[in-house]
């Protein structure tokens, strides 16, 4: 891992994701990107007034001003740290820097389970979760510790999870799978569950190695089995695939993945199929 990058609004949940990105950063030897979006009108940027022109630049001065009192932080030091402003606030402009920069994680701070921070209402995470071509690491709260011993991996098993899987196998040594049963079209028997993981983990790993890691539980919602299994066998993060821009994974239909990010008292990671 080599660069971060971190949105931030200069609130105090985008303080957990700054600290969080300084230890990821320390043991990685990896570059942190500080992302500002000044909320500036369109019209005031292709603007050739006067007015306009010294408006930009004062917000554009203020947010420099601000950066600088803000990265004055002790955890920051010796750490190579570069701070970006854009003129207005889009949020797939997260991933064009992700991709402009070569990044290799995205961390955003979250209220939890009290719903999202203000930089990130509504559906904004999810925005930035659907064009991000890389992991988004969402966290809640200050950070005790980053050693994320376990991590619990939902999924359904079908194929289009092998290559999240694997994304999330490279960065995380003890993964403990999660297969979610609910009732409806989708339900499985018990022998079809086994049957569907075999065959995964063949196709992801090669060998049946992982069957013991894997977590099955039954639960009226996919959310709801994702939270009550992750905390269940003792996870440090949850890690849940999506779509991305194509829309959300059929096993996470509707906002499953964006629900799971909001409620969960745990960081969550997402990875792109």
């Amino acid at each position: 891992m080599n660069k971060i990058i971190v949105p931030i609004d200069f609130s105090e949940y985008s303080e957990f994701a700054l600290e969080t990105a300084a230890i990821l950063a320390k043991r990685n030897n990896a570059e942190l990107l500080v992302l500002h979006m000044l909320e500036l009108d369109k019209g005031s940027l292709v603007s050739s007034g006067d007015d306009q022109s010294q408006q930009m630049v004062f917000f554009l001065k203020l947010a420099e001003q601000k950066f600088e009192t803000y990265l004055d932080k002790e955890y920051l030091k010796e750490i190579k740290v570069t701070p970006i402003v854009k003129h207005f606030k889009v949020f797939s402009e997260v991933a064009e820097v992700a991709q402009e920069h070569n990044a290799d994680m995205i961390i955003m701070g979250s209220h939890g389970a009290s719903g999202l921070s203000e930089i990130f209402v509504g559906s904004n995470t999810e925005k930035v979760v659907r064009y991000s071509e890389i992991p988004v690491l969402v966290v809640k709260q200050k950070p005790a510790n980053l050693n994320f011993d376990t991590v619990a991996f939902a999924s359904d098993f079908s194929d289009e999870m092998v290559e999240p899987y694997i994304k999330a196998r490279n960065l995380f040594s003890n993964i403990k799978l999660i297969h979610v049963n609910v009732p409806g079209e989708g339900f499985k028997s018990s022998s079809e569950m086994e049957s569907t993981v075999a065959n995964f983990l063949k196709k992801a790993d090669g060998n049946l190695d992982k069957l013991n890691d894997v977590h099955y539980t039954s639960d009226y919602t996919i959310e709801k089995g994702i939270l009550n299994a992750s905390n269940l066998i003792g996870a440090d993060l949850i890690a849940v695939p999506t779509h991305g821009r194509k829309g959300l994974a059929h096993f996470f239909s509707g906002s499953i993945s964006e629900d799971v990010a909001n409620h969960a008292t745990l960081p969550v990671i997402t990875f792109k199929i």
